[in-house]
């Protein structure tokens, strides 16, 4: 599975853009972020479509994001993974 290219960013403009608010994350290429120093989300696609790969705790899962649904599901994980613990 590749690293997504700037034709499937394209897909997921808006997706990106939510991303974007969420506080703690920077960007530095796009479609790439980073919590602190460590990697935190990516994309890749194939054939069966675009996916993210985000960091939860020290593992990598991987989240289809197709649909709208899937998309909504991945900035809930994004905004539950960024919380701070109580």
């Amino acid at each position: 599975m590749k690293h997504a290219d700037d034709a499937a960013l394209d897909q997921l403009d808006d997706l990106l853009n939510q991303i974007r608010e969420q506080v703690g994350l920077k960007e530095r290429k796009r479609g790439v972020f980073y919590c602190g120093s460590v990697a935190f989300l990516h994309f890749h696609e194939d054939p069966a479509g675009l996916f993210a790969d985000v960091r939860t705790d020290a593992d990598w899962e991987r989240v289809p994001v197709n649909t709208p649904t899937e998309k909504r599901r991945l900035v809930a994980k994004i905004k539950a993974a960024l919380r701070p613990p109580r």
